[in-house]
């Protein structure tokens, strides 16, 4: 039986300030640490950024859902971003979330972001508005014209009901508009059809839109994604394991699919972490994110785990689940399990 061939394209990203064809590889969405008074923890958050860089990760995702940028004052975006980019230092890729219910908000948060240095910008559709898809394409060609930043739409139907369908996403690749999609759908059958539709696993460079870049949400299928010709992975899990992704891509590129899905279910296994939280005691959210921040300190890498208010924090039970998943994949944890805020 023949065997897989390795995926398209080199091992590292296009260079940050250009953005020149697909970004490939891994990108985290970056854990944004807060203070006990929810103020941004930049030392920390510099820490992320250095964690992240030394495991080889191709770029990097500012103020995603990851990084609780529904809860950031404009004031705390900014610091947040700012510090991103600073530790990372042109070394790779940043992308920043402008992330807002409707046009005008969005263009104020790309201005903003482009001001401090993001090398690209990240949308959704709007929301708490009921739109058309011709009103979703004209959001993001709006967005486009405005801000002279490259711009990946983001599809989270969890969050914002309005789905962004294959054909708009194709629509918009192909005239250029996005430069990429970040599908944290779910959907794997509707990201499937929109890779066929741009030309499929061997056809990218040749299809509609040869320079148009893919990146899964989705954690626990990245495997599948990258062998049906997805560019890389934009993992929240990807804080606590960065160097653990970057060797599923790295093993996907080779064609070592094996090894491949060995690592994914090594990566399954600690994603269950984020159900520490007991669901009849606290949002998904703060179960989730206060996993990955618990992770974090625990690995020595953040100084405190406090999500913002009002996600509520995790119980001594549920910090202890979440050691003895880092233990079980392979991550010491050098830190208590206690005093977590």
């Amino acid at each position: 039986m023949a065997q897989p061939t390795p995926l398209r394209g080199p091992l590292q990203s296009p260079l940050p300030s250009t953005l020149r064809g697909p970004l490939r590889g891994v990108i985290p969405p970056v854990c944004t640490p807060l203070d006990p008074r929810g103020e941004v923890d930049t030392a920390s958050l510099t820490r992320l950024v250095h964690h992240l860089l030394a495991a080889g990760v191709h770029g990097l995702f500012a103020l995603g859902s990851t990084g609780e940028v529904a809860y950031l004052t404009d004031d705390r975006r900014a610091t947040a971003l700012e510090t991103v980019i600073k530790a990372a230092d042109g070394r790779v890729p940043v992308l920043a979330g402008v992330i807002d219910t409707t046009t005008p908000r969005v263009l104020d948060h790309a201005r903003a972001a482009a001001t401090l240095g993001a090398d690209a910008l990240v949308a959704t559709a709007p929301f708490y508005t009921r739109t058309h898809p011709r009103e979703i394409a004209a959001h993001f060609r709006h967005l486009r014209a405005a801000v002279d930043r490259p711009l990946f739409a983001y599809d989270i139907p969890m969050a914002v009901p309005s789905r962004l369908t294959p054909t708009v996403v194709r629509e918009l690749a192909e005239d250029g508009t996005l430069a990429g999609l970040k599908d944290s759908s779910g959907d794997e059958g509707a990201l499937r059809r929109l890779l066929v539709a741009l030309g499929g696993r061997a056809g990218r460079r040749t299809g509609p839109a040869p320079g148009f870049t893919v990146l899964t949400g989705s954690e626990l299928t990245v495997d599948g994604a990258l062998l049906a010709g997805a560019d890389g992975v934009v993992p929240g899990l990807g804080n606590v394991d960065p160097a653990g992704y970057v060797r599923l891509y790295e093993a996907a590129r080779a064609g070592d699919w094996e090894r491949a899905a060995a690592e994914q279910e090594r990566l399954v296994a600690l994603f269950g972490m984020i159900d520490a939280g007991p669901e009849a005691e606290m949002g998904r959210s703060s179960s989730a994110l206060g996993a990955f921040k618990a992770a974090l300190r625990l690995l020595g890498v953040i100084e405190h785990g406090t999500t913002a208010f009002p996600q509520l924090p995790l119980s001594e039970e549920s910090l202890r689940e979440v050691g003895r998943r880092l233990t079980a994949a392979g991550l010491a944890p050098v830190a208590r399990t206690g005093d977590i805020g």
